[in-house]
């Protein structure tokens, strides 16, 4: 039986997802953030030693890492290859975007969230003009200007097709769901129509809402 060690408010949300979607089994171990500082409990090192989530285990095979996650579940559950492009331009974009929302997107986003939340941690209060100018100035200058191409360019890649690779949901899509729902809790995306269709389209899917009543409410905030 698959084992989903599942952080709330957590890229594991869409592991949850992908299992709704292949119609797997899997028991659910749940963890909470701490309430002040929002970081996974130390019980989740006993599963894996960075203590990060999502983590798998599967009979005696324990799996970390989303992408890593994803690609095993295939390998190993999708026999008919209905979440992964089998050859040519399709499996090759496929393999890009899988990638890219951790390895391009993410970074960014989180930088994003650790410059909104500076101005809000407690300091000195002669201090926080200051760490405000200074959060303001990197996203204006580094985080934004890096950013917005790429949503630009997933706006132009979700015009020319309904999902990501193509007009069947692959699990790109479900790596992409997290880092896109991110963007739009973290800047204005009403300028990316194509973007805000994506992440609609997300959260009515059928398997994408069983994996919300099973993990609970979400928030990428």
């Amino acid at each position: 039986m698959i084992k989903v060690h599942h952080l709330e408010n957590s890229r594991s949300q869409r592991i949850l997802w992908l299992l709704e979607e292949l119609k797997l089994e899997y028991d659910l171990v749940e963890y909470k953030r701490d309430p002040e500082t929002a970081a996974a409990p130390e019980s989740l090192k006993k599963i894996h030693p960075l203590g990060k989530s999502p983590v798998i285990t599967d009979g005696e095979l324990t799996i970390a890492e989303s992408g890593a996650i994803i690609e095993y579940l295939l390998d190993k559950y999708d026999t008919e290859k209905r979440l992964r492009p089998s050859e040519g331009q399709a499996l090759l974009d496929y393999r890009y975007w899988l990638h890219f929302a951790e390895g391009s997107l993410m970074p960014l986003l989180v930088m994003k969230l650790v410059m909104m939340k500076i101005p809000e941690s407690p300091m000195p209060f002669f201090i926080k003009p200051i760490a405000k100018t200074l959060s303001n100035k990197v996203q204006e200058k580094f985080i934004m200007p890096r950013l917005k191409p790429q949503l630009a360019f997933i706006e132009k890649v979700l015009g020319e097709h309904k999902w990501i690779v193509g007009d069947e949901l692959s699990a790109a899509d479900i790596q992409m769901s997290f880092p896109l729902q991110a963007s739009s809790g973290r800047i204005d995306v009403t300028q990316f129509p194509n973007l805000c269709r994506f992440i609609k389209q997300v959260e009515t899917a059928p398997a994408y809402q069983k994996a919300i009543a099973r993990g609970g409410a979400f928030t990428t905030l």
